[in-house]
């Protein structure tokens, strides 16, 4: 069958699946002070569509699958749904991101059922801080969480980590230390326009480079070669791990992206920045076929842009904020 690529010769291989909007955290960045409006239960995909959906895109060749939301684990029973993914002939390579309040208590039934990676967002290791960010006071269960997955055998575990400036990118070495630590991977991620107050500015975003920067002065690092994923990967040279950094302001890898996202309510967007989606869920819910989902899918994939455009005249916001989208 004809690989999923567009009009860029860029192959998809990776899809974003957002099995819920709803998250326990009103991150200062991610949700406004007084909240959401959340999608009523009947808008969502159920189990069933996601996984016809998914199995869609790895019949065109999509090789990894990530669970996103809001926050994954809220939605309730999901490693039923990672039983159901990892039961897909071809099977995807499955990963889940969530804020890790309540990893502990799902840990083992989704590496059971199939999960095979897990990243946790955290922005700060300072109480005090987390909890003014988050809106709650759950820094010590998050913690407890990244433990809990390294307990059941996640591998690799890694955290996360958007940065601000003023905010928290005193923490940079902090967070390094930790991952050095405790055996996990910190990833480092530029601070993006998708804040749902619509605050952002440039001056805000720490450049990775500068986060390389403080980093090697306190532990050397070395360049790690890697693929069209976004992280550019260093290692330690005293062979403690490694650290990321995700530059998706500063240096856009829009021209090797190779993702694309399926929010909770079934639309389909080629791009986090996109400001066009697709709707699978009415294709689904209207009878279509598997054929007519791929069809649609080939559509949107075929016009995708050439990139997101951030900090040029040309950018616009997209109308929905991260939590909507997926991570």
């Amino acid at each position: 069958m004809r690989p999923l690529t567009d009009g860029f010769d860029r192959t998809v291989r990776d899809l974003r699946v957002s099995v819920t909007d709803r998250c326990n955290f009103r991150c200062t960045y991610c949700m406004p002070a007084e909240g959401m409006v959340w999608q009523a239960r009947d808008e969502l995909l159920t189990f069933e569509e996601i996984t016809r959906i998914v199995s869609v895109f790895t019949g065109l060749g999509v090789t990894g699958v990530r669970l996103t939301g809001g926050e994954p684990t809220v939605r309730a029973h999901l490693p039923v749904l990672a039983g159901m993914l990892a039961g897909l002939d071809p099977r995807p390579d499955l990963a889940i991101t969530t804020n890790g309040a309540t990893l502990r208590l799902v840990a083992e039934d989704l590496r059971a059922a199939g999960i095979d990676r897990v990243n946790v967002s955290c922005d700060s290791l300072r109480r005090d801080r987390f909890a003014e960010m988050t809106r709650r006071d759950a820094l010590p269960a998050v913690l407890d969480g990244i433990a809990a997955a390294k307990e059941v055998g996640f591998d690799p575990v890694k955290i996360n980590c958007v940065l601000i400036r003023g905010v928290n990118d005193d923490e940079i070495v902090d967070f390094a230390r930790f991952g050095r630590d405790e055996g996990v991977g910190v990833r480092f991620i530029e601070f993006m326009p998708l804040d749902a107050d619509g605050r952002w500015q440039r001056d805000a975003v720490v450049p990775s480079t500068e986060v390389l920067e403080r980093v090697a002065a306190a532990f050397p690092i070395e360049a790690v070669p890697h693929g069209p994923e976004p992280a550019s990967r260093f290692r330690y040279t005293d062979g403690a791990g490694e650290v990321g950094v995700i530059a998706s302001v500063t240096q856009p890898f829009c021209a090797s992206c190779d993702r694309v996202r399926l929010t909770a309510d079934g639309q389909f967007r080629t791009c986090l920045f996109a400001m066009e989606e697709t709707d699978l869920r009415a294709i689904v819910r209207g009878g279509g076929s598997d054929a007519d989902l791929e069809a649609a899918i080939r559509r949107s994939v075929d016009a995708k842009w050439a990139g997101h455009s951030i900090g040029q005249v040309t950018f616009i916001r997209p109308p929905r904020s991260m939590s909507q989208i997926g991570g």
